[in-house]
């Protein structure tokens, strides 16, 4: 006999308390192991591929992990030093920026600014500003992401966590559903199947978006000569996720950027406008239909909430776990929406006797 809805709920609900307590209390010594889990979640349909190529499961793991282990060199080496120092640059070139946007409104607008002026104070507090404060932030990021201890854990146990976790993906999920309560393994099941449906078509297909769009517009601005065309490239790319933010946010820094660096010669300025009109057209027809399809159903106000709620609450580790409990949450809500919409809450009495009189007249 299976327990009243009443217990299962709070036994459930004491489980997920005490999950968010050991998230709270043990902070980042779990960070390496849910980085770990994460990319063996993003890598299994890959090996699941090789298996079927012929691949046994230990070989397939290798091969990616040797392919992950060149792809990572290669940034190490080339791409995070070069964004390190654009980004540097870009913080000591605002004041610059800044100065000629003042001279060039002195010359349009000349009344606008004046020694008195609130909109000439204001552009020189955000040039010093974000030369100040850029600095210490780009500073800070690197000292403690590069803290020695940090580093060296963080560096040997995620590669060691993804690769024994993709190895024994499978067998971990085929234990997991054992341990279902047997009475509700169905729904379980089926719920599960929605979760992951969610989280591959978003986290797969999303973060596959924004590495496409953020190689393409990096790589784009950099041939058209963009100064710090590479940060701003990776800036899009990394906030895609959200619609029209990436572009727009990349787009209009770009496009100030090329109206410093190449006023005048607007075939220039033209190009930079073209390269996000191109990466706009693609994601939006060809990019984002392929990868990520229809709608997954985790809108993206709803996970700027949860971002913004976990980042909150419980620091980093709460933003990595935001996604999968914000598209948890959210099917677990369609769930239960469905349930209602079959309950006699919903339905009423009259509904419900009316059906009945038909069914006995039938």
């Amino acid at each position: 006999m299976a327990l009243p809805v009443r217990q299962q709920v709070t036994y459930w609900g004491i489980a997920f308390a005490l999950f968010l307590l050991a998230l709270w209390a043990l902070g980042q010594v779990v960070l390496p192991f849910l980085v770990g889990g994460a990319i063996a979640y993003f890598l299994d349909p890959i090996a699941d591929r090789l298996e079927r190529v012929g691949l046994s499961r230990a070989a397939a793991t290798t091969v990616i992990s040797l392919s992950a282990v060149v792809i990572f060199v290669i940034l190490g080496l080339l791409i995070v030093p070069m964004l390190v120092r654009q980004l540097s640059g870009l913080v000591e070139a605002a004041p610059s920026i800044t100065g000629q946007l003042q001279a060039f409104l002195s010359d349009r607008f000349p009344s606008l600014m004046d020694n008195e002026s609130v909109l000439r104070d204001t552009l020189s507090a955000i040039g010093e500003t974000i030369r100040s404060q850029g600095g210490k932030l780009a500073q800070g990021v690197l000292s403690s992401a590069l803290s020695l201890i940090n580093a060296v854990v963080f560096i040997v146990v995620v590669p060691v966590v993804a690769f024994y976790m993709l190895l024994d993906w499978d067998g971990m999920v085929a234990e997991i559903d054992r341990l279902v309560p047997r009475d509700h393994r169905q729904t379980v099941r089926r719920l599960a199947r929605e979760i992951d449906g969610v989280l591959a078509g978003f986290v797969r297909g999303q973060v596959s978006v924004c590495l496409i769009l953020g190689t393409f517009y990096s790589t784009a601005l950099m041939l058209a000569g963009l100064d710090f065309g590479l940060l701003v490239g990776a800036i899009a790319g990394l906030i895609t996720f959200i619609p029209y933010v990436g572009a727009i946010v990349g787009g209009t820094l770009a496009i100030g950027l090329a109206l410093f660096q190449f006023w005048g010669d607007w075939l220039q300025i033209g190009i930079v406008a073209g390269i996000f009109a191109a990466g706009q057209f693609l994601e939006g027809n060809i990019i984002t239909p392929r990868l990520v399809g229809k709608s997954v159903g985790l809108h993206p106000v709803w996970l700027l909430f949860a971002l913004s709620a976990f980042g909150s609450l419980f620091g980093f580790v709460g933003m990595l776990v935001a996604v999968p409990v914000a598209a948890a949450i959210g099917v677990l809500a369609r769930f239960a929406i469905e349930k209602y919409l079959e309950s006699r809450l919903y339905r009423g009495i009259e509904t419900q006797g009316s059906q009945t009189q038909q069914g006995s007249a039938d």
